[in-house]
């Protein structure tokens, strides 16, 4: 099986079981989720979307956190995994879209990961979920579904990930498939112990066929 077949399978097999996928942060607008996925960070979305909504009824755009400070805000994230930097980062990160740009997050990657707190996964997260850029997102569960399928080949880093994978999925579907392996990952493809009896990629994984060369 050539690298594209392998892609088309996986691509028509998501299109037909997941064809609305899309993120389980709960948000209204840009800057809801710019701030969702910040807090995200090595933290369940579940969490994430418990927290938020104090976050934004206190602060509801970037004018009014930009005038927070860290002793109003901390109470707010404190459940949040790391929240003495997040909180800083959200402060800092709300001055610099007033100061820097009118108080408009900007839908460039570069200008994105200028922000206090965001780096590349979160400024193609925003950029591909608000404005459907072809820009893939690699958090753990893309790393490490992309790597097992087979998707990608001895990619060592995130980046290499994502190299791989936007050279492969189509630029219209990127967007898609961004939330395709982070699904599969959080609920069938999972870190442990994948739920590979219930896959619909068993023919092109090749995790799974490797696992069943194993107990053949």
């Amino acid at each position: 099986m050539t690298i594209k077949e392998r892609y088309q399978f996986v691509i028509d097999y998501f299109q037909k079981n997941m064809p609305t996928a899309e993120t389980e942060l709960i948000y209204d607008n840009t800057y809801q989720l710019l701030v969702a996925v910040m807090l995200s960070a090595q933290c369940t979305d579940k969490r994430v979307n418990l927290t938020t909504p104090a976050i934004f009824h206190k602060y509801p755009d970037a004018e009014s956190l930009s005038h927070a400070d860290f002793e109003s805000l901390f109470p707010l994230i404190r459940s949040i995994s790391y929240p003495n930097s997040k909180t800083k980062h959200l402060i800092d990160a709300a001055k610099m879209i007033v100061h820097d740009f009118q108080g408009e997050i900007p839908m460039d990657v570069d200008e994105l990961v200028k922000l206090p707190g965001v780096g590349r996964k979160t400024a193609n997260v925003i950029t591909s979920v608000v404005d459907h850029q072809p820009n893939m997102a690699v958090d753990t569960h893309v790393f490490r579904v992309s790597a097992r399928i087979g998707l990608t080949r001895n990619a060592k880093t995130p980046l290499a990930t994502e190299k791989q994978l936007i050279r492969y999925f189509p630029k219209d579907l990127i967007h898609l498939a961004h939330h395709w392996l982070i699904l599969h990952g959080r609920y069938v493809c999972i870190a442990r112990k994948p739920k590979c009896e219930e896959c619909g990629l068993q023919p092109v994984c090749r995790y799974y066929q490797q696992q069943y060369k194993k107990t053949a």
